[in-house]
């Protein structure tokens, strides 16, 4: 069975920073070759890619994001982390990890003063 655990997720002022971790059990070697990302959502709003490293370890990022987040790997761990800087209120909503076709349960992120 597959289960993808998240974690860092919190309120933080404007301007600060978070890293989201995710970790993905159940899914071996298959990890290293999947597609792996970080989406966002808020109320209202269809669910968004933030960041994903995609086939060739290529990189996208949401404009929105582009130059403040960066999203890694560790094929060690079968772990995916992003780093959130110069956090503002529009980055708030809950971060969904996905891994291939699996989806996270969720973390919430607030910026807020």
């Amino acid at each position: 069975q597959v289960q993808l655990v998240e974690s860092g997720g919190g309120l933080v002022q404007p301007g600060g920073s978070l890293t989201l971790s995710c970790t993905a059990f159940g899914l071996g070697s298959l990890f290293s070759f999947s597609t792996v990302g970080w989406h966002r959502q808020v109320p209202g709003k269809q669910r968004e890619m933030v960041a994903q490293i995609g086939d060739g370890n290529i990189i996208n990022y949401s404009d929105t994001v582009k130059g403040r987040f960066t999203i890694s790997r560790d094929h060690a761990k079968n772990a995916v982390d992003l780093q959130m800087n110069s956090l503002t209120a529009e980055d708030t909503g809950i971060y969904y990890c996905k891994v291939h076709k699996y989806w996270g349960q969720g973390t919430q992120v607030t910026v807020s003063s």
